[in-house]
């Protein structure tokens, strides 16, 4: 668990650095990749040894028998989140993005309205209007420095459209770990309004100490309407996988959902299936904890350089290693605050306003990397905004 080892990923179809540049702009020669979620740390080695199995079988072929598969997803949620499932609850998609999608094909309709909580994760509002829906965007509130949900506002945003809620727990961009209180006032507001309320967790597993993650099927009064999405692929960092899971407690909603897989087609991918399995043990489970520890360091070390730039600040993260800087103290454009990051510091970073509503003065960096690089990056950004200091 060497988290310090440099890994170069140049040249491999890493989406990251190989398309950082026709991107962004920011050469790949001397330019820091910190825009796409995944990591630059090798993988687990229960992983790892998962597919040398796979590898030294030599055969290929379609997957059978996912008894073990779902036991091993069974076994992570009832010992690292309290939450006990059922085996028939569980479906497996090409990841979340996937997932989302299937959920809004199956439970709407072309012409209707999905809910967002903004900022949030770009992909959502990319899947929702490809799929020719609408997006309603509920702000959320900047209280003290971190996201607050004001549902005092929120009724009277509403179109009479909607029909599905989707939820980021813990929140991306912007680190926070929901409450009990703030996830029942979530499940609450769906019931009110009839909503489908899909839970994305897919980084449950990346919290920091001082908080917990609470699954949204353990609050009460939800489960008829609940959409239950988890990955490894965000935990371990097996994005390549392409495998999500899309647990769903209700029957009604369940063969809802089955009836549109059986009708696409869509079925596990064996690489995904055998490395979750894999991962989802005690010994990925230490590879978790030390991986959470080892970007805690990186978050402290961020925050600080970040924030000793006078009109800078970086968002205290409670979960994730995506870091949201906010520039709004500079008094610069985005144009103007964006050009520095990516021409003069050459970090390759996301857009805040992608995340909709709420992100205009904001980038989101990526810190899951080696401390040499997260280091390069401060200094880099010290550098770019050395007039302001």
């Amino acid at each position: 668990m060497n988290f310090d080892q440099p890994i170069e990923r140049r040249d491999t179809h890493c989406a990251k650095w190989d398309m950082m540049e026709k991107l962004y702009n920011v050469p790949r020669e001397d330019g820091l990749a910190m825009w796409v979620a995944d990591m630059e740390f090798k993988a687990a080695d229960p992983i790892q040894r998962a597919v040398q199995e796979m590898h030294d079988h030599g055969v290929y072929g379609y997957f059978g028998d996912d008894a073990k598969y779902k036991s091993a997803i069974q076994w992570w949620m009832k010992n690292r989140h309290g939450w006990e499932i059922e085996p028939d609850w569980i479906f497996t998609t090409h990841g979340l993005v996937n997932g989302t999608a299937m959920c809004v094909d199956t439970y709407t309709e072309v012409g209707d309205a999905i809910v967002l909580f903004t900022p949030v994760y770009h992909a959502f509002a990319k899947v929702i209007k490809a799929n020719n829906r609408t997006v309603t965007e509920l702000p959320l509130a900047l209280t003290d420095g971190r996201y607050t949900m004001d549902f005092s506002s929120y009724d009277a945003l509403l179109t009479g459209k909607e029909k599905m809620l989707i939820l980021c727990s813990p929140h991306n961009p912007g680190g926070r770990v929901w409450t009990k209180s703030e996830l029942a006032q979530v499940a609450a507001f769906a019931k009110k309004h009839d909503l489908i309320l899909v839970s994305d967790e897919i980084h449950c597993d990346l919290v920091f100490g001082g908080t917990t993650h609470i699954p949204m099927a353990n609050i009460e009064g939800v489960s008829e309407r609940l959409v239950m999405m988890n990955a490894t692929t965000k935990t371990f960092n097996i994005a390549g996988s392409h495998s999500g899971n899309v647990i769903i407690p209700d029957a009604d909603l369940r063969a809802r959902f089955n009836a549109r897989m059986m009708a696409l087609g869509i079925s596990a991918n064996s690489f995904g299936v055998f490395m979750a399995t894999a991962a989802y043990t005690p010994e990925g489970a230490e590879w978790v904890d030390a991986c959470v520890s080892y970007l805690d360091g990186n978050r402290k070390l961020f925050d600080e350089a970040i924030n000793a730039v006078p009109g800078l600040a970086s968002m205290n993260l409670e979960a994730t290693y995506l870091a949201w800087v906010d520039f709004s103290g500079t008094g610069m454009g985005a144009d103007e605050f964006t050009r520095r990051v990516m021409q003069d510091a050459k970090i390759a970073v996301n857009a805040g306003p992608t995340f909709g509503l709420g992100g205009e003065s904001f980038l989101r960096f990526n810190i899951a990397a080696p401390r040499a690089m997260v280091e390069d990056a401060c200094q880099r950004m010290q550098r770019a905004f050395a007039d302001l200091q």
